[in-house]
């Protein structure tokens, strides 16, 4: 392929910060102690009042507070002096325990808060259609109101995901006062990546599928003017089709390239990475790249269309991929995807990506590695940074599938993953790409057969990683900081001069 100057930067990590340090300052203390040199950012997941409410954090009473059981604006302050924090807005909803919703619950259409929350009639007027219904396009099934008493009138509130989420009205002067105090309040401390948070469904219109609908563009390009004039950017959440995230990635700072997982599954599913060369050749790099997350993986971001538009896999191969994932977790995903748990869709499944590629300690270093050579900002979750396992005990006692991919980690388990050879592996190849000059420059990729090859260029400075889906071998080969050149294979990733914490570059990056 011809080259291409890359948009790019250092990983970040994705963490919890109860479930990953026990804290904010905990966390930054893991960043800057056993994971010095690999991370130069963190996306530290929702830590505002309460952390633990009814969707892990996405349903704050208070957004502009940090709970003060994991620390205060200061920690989050602290962490940004030396990582990229970056921090979630949640556009869609509020907490149904928040303090404006709860005055409107006291008080009804009396309530000076009630314009920022949307009804059934606040959107439809007095006449609904059966067809208005059933166009809403909603992540879950049902129709997305809950019937709530507000000052003594029962009501339809709108409630996209749960009914513990109450959906603002964006055309709200309140409701945008609101969203800007929240990212005013993150950036005052040192917050500089924004991430848009259920920002798809923040528009609705009576006979559309209120998702993703030009209104809502429209408030990703006032949210993004507002953060941009406050020195930060902002990053869209949104799983769709992939030629409507390279439509959308034209006119935003960054997005999630969440085709990239299920294309790497397929790769090794069937020997085939063709799709991911496809996917290559168009894919915007203004992008985050993952493998997993605080969600499952969306299947659904390589598949047909709404409209039927073809996708990068064909539906039977989605069918097989899901299928496959389900042998390979021994069973344990399919408790946790679709009817059997609480989840986005049957095609999102939960699952850690560890358990997703049999535990199988070759094929997990070969996809995180063709995710850190892949052009965009590289974000590697928590559970994924220590290879973990699926967690059947969260799943049970929650019942929610996305549990089954968030472990709550002790320092004890922490220090002893640390050691196990494929995250010290995996360590190693995170600080080459957080610190081999030849990331600052261009990419290029070539498929051939079952044989992935991507390569990075910057003057005399070059990295390339040859990996094999088919036998789950690869190798790293690179310049190194003495001008010579080498290689290395997966066993040999810590030997690497960059593998160390704190090791040198070959010059300073600029």
């Amino acid at each position: 392929m011809d080259t291409t100057r890359a948009a790019t930067g250092g990983p970040q990590l994705i963490a919890y910060a109860d479930r990953f340090g026990g804290s904010i300052r905990g966390l930054t203390d893991l960043l800057r102690g056993p994971l010095a040199g690999a991370f130069a950012g963190v996306h530290v997941l929702p830590f505002f009042t309460p952390f633990d409410g009814a969707d892990a954090g996405f349903d704050p009473v208070d957004h502009a507070e940090v709970d003060p059981r994991l620390g205060t604006w200061a920690d989050v302050a602290e962490v940004a002096s030396s990582h990229a924090v970056m921090a979630d807005v949640i556009v869609n909803h509020v907490s149904s325990e928040s303090a404006a919703f709860q005055d409107v619950v006291r008080n009804g259409r009396a309530s000076p808060w009630a314009e920022m929350f949307l009804t059934l009639g606040t959107v439809f007027g007095e006449g609904v259609s059966e067809a208005d219904l059933a166009a809403i396009y909603r992540p879950r099934p049902g129709l997305p109101f809950t019937a709530m008493t507000l000052g003594g009138e029962r009501r339809l509130v709108w409630t996209t995901f749960t009914p513990q989420q109450v959906d603002l009205d964006i055309r709200s002067p309140l409701a945008w006062e609101y969203l800007t105090g929240v990212m005013d309040r993150q950036t005052s401390s040192g917050v500089t990546l924004h991430r848009l948070d259920a920002v798809g469904y923040v528009a609705k219109v009576p006979g559309t599928s209120c998702f993703m609908l030009p209104e809502a563009t429209a408030v990703v390009q006032r949210v993004r003017e507002h953060a941009h004039a406050h020195g930060a950017r902002v990053l869209l959440e949104i799983h769709a089709h992939y030629e409507q995230q390279v439509r959308i990635a034209r006119t935003v700072d960054l997005v999630y390239d969440f085709a990239l997982p299920p294309l790497l599954l397929h790769a090794f599913a069937a020997a085939d990475p063709a799709p991911l060369g496809r996917w290559l050749d168009v894919r915007p790099t203004n992008a985050v790249t993952v493998l997993d997350t605080h969600d499952g993986i969306g299947i659904i971001d390589a598949g047909t269309g709404p409209a039927g538009e073809p996708g990068l896999l064909e539906d039977p191969q989605i069918d097989r991929l899901v299928e496959w994932i389900h042998e390979q977790s021994g069973g344990e995903s399919r408790r946790a995807t679709g009817g059997a748990a609480s989840n986005l869709d049957l095609y999102q499944v939960n699952c850690t990506f560890f358990d997703a590629l049999g535990a199988d300690d070759d094929r997990y270093l070969l996809a995180r590695l063709v995710q850190l050579f892949v052009p965009g900002i590289p974000q590697v979750y928590y559970v994924g940074l220590l290879a973990g396992r699926n967690d059947m005990e969260l799943l049970e006692r929650t019942g929610v599938g996305r549990d089954i991919n968030r472990h709550h980690y002790t320092a004890r388990e922490i220090a002893a993953d640390l050691e196990r050879p494929v995250v010290r592996r995996q360590l190693a190849a995170l600080r080459l790409r957080a610190q081999h000059p030849a990331f600052a420059g261009a990419a290029t990729h070539v498929v051939d057969g079952s044989v992935v090859r991507l390569t990075w260029t910057d003057g005399s400075h070059r990295a390339e990683l040859e990996a094999d889906v088919a036998t789950a071998r690869g190798a790293v080969t690179a310049t190194t900081p003495d001008g010579g050149t080498a290689t290395w294979s997966l066993e040999e990733l810590e030997s690497m001069p960059w593998a160390a914490a704190g090791a040198a570059t070959e010059e300073p990056r600029g």
